[in-house]
């Protein structure tokens, strides 16, 4: 993809030698080509000339006639009303900064991002190359109504052959004419288009004159299309001159059928017509990349042609209405020929009009293809269109445009064509509005145009006015229109875009989350609503990579926080070595495809460390409440990027877009034996300091032995099924009873339901045991469970496991929680209870479902166990034994596999609707 500039370089205050030059426009291998046209050349005669088009000579009588002026004028208010609000958007983001080649491309694509802006560019570009056919096709038309063999009127010169073939040949010469002028360079375009100005405005004012000058009259009218008119009487239309009983007639609508083409008239189609007329807007603004000062022209310049063409619109309406009957308004769209002082001077003006629009939209479309060209949106589908010429000109997007506009004129239907075009027009116009409404939304700092006249509302008002508009010209094109833009921006997204333009949408997103997260009380949680928030700390994420899945699929739309520890003292560092890693971490995410946060912290030990992230990470109510981290035993690293299909790399270490691969920028795996930056007697300080600030804790074993189908996005239906096993009893605890229903306890059963709706384990089947006492009857405190997790809406089987013969004989002090592992019993004896345990657990694995106390009858093997929670005991007072402690961890979870071990201080679950 082209790569963007830095933002200040883009105004390029100072040259080399101190000279103070503008943003390049088109540029070619020589360099920048010079900006030269002024605001009236560039801005103010294109757009004049491509509102007007042929509306102004050909359908003033039309809308007049049908309409009435009183409706007349409510349609050119609304008209421009919603072109105005177009405008005043197109020139708070031309005065917000430099403006480049591609006009409204440029401002929606900087804006909205190269996704959105893309698909828009390409439609506003068939929109100019269309609307370059339907130009030429009117022209032709026009010229053939004069001097066509079939030629119907008085005024007919019959002298040039018709049909299809020659219609096309006339269109194709035309065009040779408008792409030899494009071709040779916006110089001699402008001043083409001066001189269509003068022509266009010598035939307006003769026009205007003749309405005064011209004394009443009556006008012979032509036939109707598909009658014999040597059958029928004469028929005039009358030319009154100033007559006030002529106002008073034409002052109300009087709809009738279209003598060209037989339709029923109404409001809506009127309007269209009009307002397709007047679609025009952006002319100038295509013309940035060879402006002097787009900043400054493209408002003025369009402003000044908004208000001169919707100025002489009222006057021809006025006079229209004052000087011409309904009758001859309504049968004959040509009479400012009937009633001019110089009738070839009107002609000249029609033609010239035609030319002029047919001009400005194919140099306007090569202009957007060139920047989309030059951006690479499209591949190499667009690449001839970047080719310039010395002087900067892009004849290689012209040529291009020029053959795309042929093709469009074979197809020669008028009609079709210019309702696409009008609503391709409006689609540009609504993306305008919607990037300014952005970013005005946004509220970023950096945007402050110098024009004021504007807000949010205008910009949502013009978005809205837009889209009414496009449905209402045409239904069907407005839908293929939107269907189209999607279709685009899809394949935008796929291919991937610059990431250096700058995206609204992040500056919109974040505006939004501030506001939420201000009003996210964390004075009003409740435990109906509680959802893990999970701090997973990981040393080296090679060796991490299904843990980092897993905790993934535990969140349940929670905060999601990867958090990494570096070491080091910042007084010594010449520079922060946290901020250069966050790249690398972040494609970790993206390649992973987990939804997580990154954080990272320097501090002189992992355990201080910890506690940063512990107390800094989230924000306001999104802040984490369970740590997890990976379990500490001597079970050599292992490298998962050489195994997972997502971190497949090419073999020279680069990604798509020349990104270094992600295994250069992670070091490799610790090797077996080599000293860890963590040490046990921290890991379980660690932990209890989570514990202190009130967070669960979760310790993840041999999640590696996971397979890959349980840790994917997706569903995975097996015929082999599978159980998470729950033991939410402290097993080094051995005592029955209701422990089963303590926070802690409760919250294993809370974190494997959460895993268990996950699609990807929605086929494994959710086990518990419980723990019975030597002399607990077997049955009651089942039902006892049964009732309590029909309460909490848990689905799961239960099976009753006797647990704790020899023990518990001591006195009740002796048995209080965490009784083995603060040493109140012999280390034997707990290293003996812990292997017990352990039995006990690996027992139960891979057996079905069963009867009574002490597991299934008869051993039948069933589904294998494929994930274990196990209670974690709190880590002892005393920190001289967090090394016995972490043993008897070691012992009790030894050969289980994927083990999840869970201590939870917050109540998590609710009866309560």
């Amino acid at each position: 993809m082209a790569s963007e500039n830095s933002p200040l370089l883009a105004y390029r205050l100072l040259g080399d030698e101190g000279s103070a030059f503008p943003a390049s426009g088109v540029g070619g291998p020589g360099g920048p080509s010079p900006r030269k046209l002024s605001t009236f050349l560039g801005v103010v005669v294109p757009t004049v000339l491509s509102m007007f088009g042929i509306v102004v000579f050909l359908r003033i009588g039309f809308v007049v006639g049908h309409a009435g002026l009183l409706q007349a004028l409510a349609m050119l208010l609304v008209a421009y009303f919603i072109l105005a609000l177009t405008v005043l958007s197109v020139c708070a983001i031309a005065t917000n900064g430099a403006v480049r080649g591609g006009g409204a491309y440029f401002m929606i694509s900087r804006t909205l991002g190269p996704e959105v802006g893309g698909s828009i560019g390409l439609m506003f570009y068939l929109a100019n190359v269309c609307g370059c056919a339907v130009s030429l096709l009117g022209l032709v038309e026009s010229v053939l109504d004069v001097f066509g063999a079939d030629a119907t009127g008085p005024s007919g010169i019959r002298v040039l052959p018709q049909g299809y073939g020659w219609n096309l040949l006339y269109g194709s010469l035309l065009l040779g004419l408008v792409g030899g002028v494009c071709t040779l360079g916006a110089g001699l375009y402008a001043r083409a288009s001066f001189l269509t100005f003068l022509l266009v405005s010598g035939s307006l004012a003769s026009v205007l004159v003749s309405f005064v000058a011209v004394g009443p009259k009556d006008i012979h009218l032509t036939p109707r299309p598909g009658t014999n008119g040597s059958s029928l009487p004469p028929r005039f239309g009358h030319f009154t001159g100033f007559n006030s009983s002529t106002l008073k007639d034409n002052l109300g609508a009087g709809y009738a059928e279209d003598y060209t083409t037989g339709a029923m008239m109404n409001f809506a189609s009127v309007f269209a017509v009009l307002f397709n007329g007047c679609t025009g807007i952006m002319a100038g603004a295509n013309m940035s990349g060879e402006l002097k000062d787009p900043s400054r022209a493209i408002p003025l310049g369009t402003i000044i042609a908004v208000v001169y063409t919707f100025f002489i619109y009222i006057l021809l309406f006025f006079l229209s209405s004052f000087t011409c009957d309904r009758t001859l308004l309504q049968e004959d769209y040509g009479f400012f020929r009937a009633i001019s002082l110089w009738p070839p001077l009107v002609l000249i003006g029609i033609y010239a009009t035609s030319l002029s629009a047919s001009m400005s939209s194919l140099i306007g479309a090569s202009r957007i293809l060139h920047a989309l060209a030059q951006d690479d949106l499209f591949g190499v589908i667009l690449a001839p269109a970047k080719v310039v010429s010395g002087g900067g000109n892009p004849w290689g997007a012209v040529l291009y445009s020029w053959g795309l506009v042929q093709l469009v004129l074979l197809v020669g239907k008028l009609n079709t064509l210019a309702a696409v075009v009008t609503v391709f027009y409006l689609v540009a116009y609504a993306a305008v509005d919607l990037s300014c409404l952005s970013l005005e939304w946004a509220s970023a700092p950096n945007f402050r145009p110098t024009f004021s006249l504007f807000s949010w509302h205008t910009c949502l008002l013009g978005v809205a006015s837009c889209l009414l508009m496009m449905f209402l010209i045409s239904p069907g094109a407005a839908g293929g229109s939107l269907l189209l833009m999607g279709l685009l921006s899809a394949l935008l997204t796929a291919r991937g875009g610059p990431s250096s333009w700058g995206y609204v949408s992040q500056a919109l997103l974040f505006h939004q989350v501030r506001k939420y997260l201000l009003r996210l009380d964390v004075r009003k949680e409740h435990v109906k609503f509680w959802r893990p928030q999970l701090l997973l700390l990981v040393g080296n994420p090679r060796g991490a990579l299904p843990l980092l899945r897993l905790a993934n699929q535990l969140k349940k739309g929670g905060l999601y926080v990867l958090g990494h520890v570096i070491l080091g003292d910042l007084d010594s560092l010449p520079s922060d070595p946290v901020q250069p890693q966050y790249g690398a971490w972040l494609s970790l995410v993206d390649q992973a495809q987990v939804k997580a946060f990154v954080d990272l912290t320097l501090a002189s030990s992992v355990r201080q460390g910890a506690q940063h992230l512990l107390r800094i990470s989230g924000l306001g109510g999104m802040k984490p409440n369970t740590l997890v981290l990976g379990f500490y035993d001597d079970a050599p690293p292992q490298d998962h990027f050489l195994t997972d299909p997502a971190f497949s790399e090419p073999a020279d270490g680069t990604r798509e877009g020349g990104s270094p691969a992600l295994s250069t920028l992670f070091p490799p795996p610790r090797a077996p034996g080599s000293p860890r930056a963590l040490s046990p007697q921290d890991y379980v300080a660690t932990m209890a300091d989570a514990l202190k600030m009130n967070k669960n804790v979760v310790l993840a074993r041999a999640c590696g032995a996971l397979p890959p189908e349980r840790l994917s996005r997706g569903s995975w239906s097996t015929a082999q099924l599978h159980h998470v096993d729950v033991w939410p009893l402290n097993l080094l605890r051995p005592r029955g009873g209701p422990g089963y229903v303590d926070v802690c306890g409760l919250f294993l059963l809370q974190m494997a339901t959460i895993l268990g709706m996950v699609p990807a384990w929605h086929s494994a089947r959710l086990r518990i045991f419980l723990c019975l006492g030597p002399q607990e009857a077997p049955g009651a405190a089942e039902g006892r469970l049964r009732a309590l997790l029909s309460q909490l809406r848990i689905r799961a089987e239960v099976q009753e496991v006797v647990w704790g013969e020899g023990a518990g004989a001591g006195s009740p002090e002796e048995e209080e929680e965490g009784d083995f592992v603060n040493g109140g019993r012999g280390e034997a004896e707990a290293e003996a209870l812990a292997c017990s345990a352990n039995t006990l657990v690996r027992a139960q694995q891979g057996q079905g479902s069963g009867g009574g106390p002490g597991g299934p009858e008869g051993g039948d093997q069933g589904p294998a166990t494929a994930l274990t929670f196990l209670y974690l005991p709190r880590p002892p007072a005393d920190p001289a034994r967090y090394p016995r402690y972490l043993a008897l961890l070691e012992i009790l979870s030894r050969d289980l596999g994927p083990t999840l071990l869970i201590h939870g201080v917050t109540p998590v679950t609710c009866t309560d609707l």
